[in-house]
Formats: structure tokens, sequence, C-alpha cells
């Protein structure tokens, strides 16, 4: 909990209200509670450095996203989200992912296509026989590819509809779920996505972000029927 107060400190004159809102969301996203915690307003308060009326907006912020469920009077839960919630997300991003790039593929610039390239070699670079893979670099990376693929399809709604689909699975998502074969064939159609673009061929790029999607699909769904 003493990471939350130092970000509290570093935000310096924001909103309380907003502190609170990306304190609390960051740690469920990082992990730091897992699916079905209980998290109280008082605890939260004094942990972030905040009255607790700050507190219960941002959890009525988290609620709406769809990432806590509030609990009457005591403060939220974490949303633990089950095979069938992951199906009917990454369905819904198989859809949304596949139609932004097909929209991608018409106007995205040679700059756009040149980091895309970057990003691919920097994960790339991650993924070495016999060290210990830096998932959360490789996180940062991959969220950084795909967000310049939203940002190219020139669609706002798309690209908001998309922020709210894909940040519900990063309570249960890190590449840590991933075995060294899975991230393989998961950096291989990055390039075969890049390499459609570059060729201005939607269909194709859209038909690669299917199978991208649909195979994370079956990596969280092996790990969410395990656990």
């Amino acid at each position: 909990m003493q990471g939350l107060k130092k970000k509290t400190a570093e935000t310096g004159g924001q909103r309380a209200a907003e502190v609170a809102y990306s304190a609390i969301r960051t740690g469920i996203l990082n992990s730091r509670w897992k699916g079905g915690s209980h998290l109280r307003e008082q605890e939260l308060a004094s942990a972030i450095g905040v009255s607790r009326t700050p507190v219960r907006e941002a959890l009525r912020r988290l609620n709406a996203e769809g990432l806590v469920t509030l609990v009457p009077n005591l403060g939220a839960r974490v949303n633990d989200w089950k095979a069938h919630d992951l199906d009917e997300i990454f369905g819904l991003r198989a859809l949304l992912e596949s139609y932004a790039v097909e929209l991608a593929a018409s106007r995205i610039g040679e700059d756009e296509i040149a980091e895309l390239k970057r990003l691919c070699e920097k994960m790339e670079g991650l993924i070495v026989e016999g060290q210990r893979i830096d998932h959360q670099r490789m996180s940062v990376y991959n969220d950084r590819f795909h967000g310049i693929l939203y940002e190219a399809s020139g669609n706002g709604r798309l690209r908001q509809l998309l922020k709210q689909v894909v940040e519900m699975p990063l309570v249960l998502r890190t590449f840590a779920r991933y075995e060294r074969r899975d991230l393989m064939r998961s950096m291989n159609h990055h390039r075969e996505i890049v390499e459609a673009l570059q060729a201005k061929d939607g269909a194709w790029a859209a038909s690669v972000m299917r199978s991208h999607v649909r195979a994370g699909r079956a990596v969280f769904l092996d790990a969410a029927t395990s656990s």
C-alpha cells in the first residue's frame, strides 16, 4: 500500500477523485487486488491519502467500467471474470479489433508502420531462449502496438468501445500465462498484421487479427478453466 501513497504525492494538484480512481484502477489491473477482493472505502482512503468521498466517486466510475461491483454501505468487490465472461469479451475483441485494422489499412502512415516494426523488434527481443521473459515490458509494448492500430483506424467511437472491452480481461490477464511458444505465435501474428497494413490489404489484416485474438482467447480460457 506504500506505493499508492507515493503515487498520490507525485500527482500533486490533481483532483482527489481522479487520484483515487487512477490508484484503484491501476491496482486492479496490475492484480494488486484479485477477483473477488473486497475494497473498503476507509482503507482505500487511508492508503491513498484522500477522504472517503473521492474514493466513493472512483468506485462508481470503476463500477460503470465493469471492473468492480458496488456493495451498499461497504465499498466494492473486484469482479471475478469467469470462463464465459472471457469468452464473450474475446468474441467482441475479435469483431472490433479486426474491424479496426481493416480501417487502419487504408489510413495508416509510414511513421506508424515504422513504429509498429520497432515494437515488434522490442517484443521479439524479450523472447530469448534460456532467459527469463520480462512480462511487464512485454505487456507495455503489446499495449502500445495495439493502441497504434486503434488510433490508425480513425474511428473515435470504435477506439472507445475497444478501450472498454479490452481492459476487462486485464484483471486476469498477464503475459505470464503464455508459454514461450504462445508468445512466438503472437509475435508472428504481429509481424503479419504489419505486412498486411503495409500492403494496404484490410481483409488480410482483419483475418490475421481475428486469428490473433482467438489464439489469445484459447490461452486465457485454458488458464481460467484450470485455475
